[in-house]
């Protein structure tokens, strides 16, 4: 889940598959980091998104879904150059041994180098947490 403001991904989660119950725990996460209120949660039209779990934690949480239209890329840009970012940065770099390995990879890279010091030309080169630091944004740090 990422914050289009500042840029930081606020909520995510790994798993084998896309399922609802990743959607959802990546969705509790950007919840708990930002308790969020009448806020746009924007996705795909994946299934996992389109769920009843998902359906209910956004109505549970006084947040409003909001679907791309089909086989529309440009709605997801966003989301799609972060991953190709992650692909390139973490997953394309070497074999790895367990998906645990992988997952702490990822947690790492998101924390350290994604949100603590790449600069972003969109942020007035600043970083994520930079950015949200300059702009009075709660759990900047």
């Amino acid at each position: 889940m990422k914050d289009a403001f500042s840029g930081r991904i606020v909520g995510y989660s790994i798993d084998e598959r896309m399922k609802a119950s990743l959607a959802v725990a990546a969705l509790r996460s950007a919840i708990e980091f930002r308790r969020p209120c009448a806020t746009i949660v924007h996705s795909d039209r994946g299934s996992q998104f389109r769920s009843k779990k998902v359906v209910r934690l956004l109505r549970a949480h006084g947040l409003i879904g909001s679907m791309g239209r089909t086989g529309s890329c440009a709605d997801n840009a966003a989301m799609e150059s972060f991953f190709a970012l992650l692909q390139r940065n973490v997953l394309d770099r070497r074999r790895w041994g367990t998906r645990e390995e992988l997952r702490l990879a990822i947690v790492v890279w998101i924390e350290r180098t994604h949100h603590r010091r790449r600069r972003q030309r969109g942020l007035g080169k600043l970083t994520p947490v930079e950015f949200e630091a300059v702009h009075g944004v709660a759990n900047a740090a």
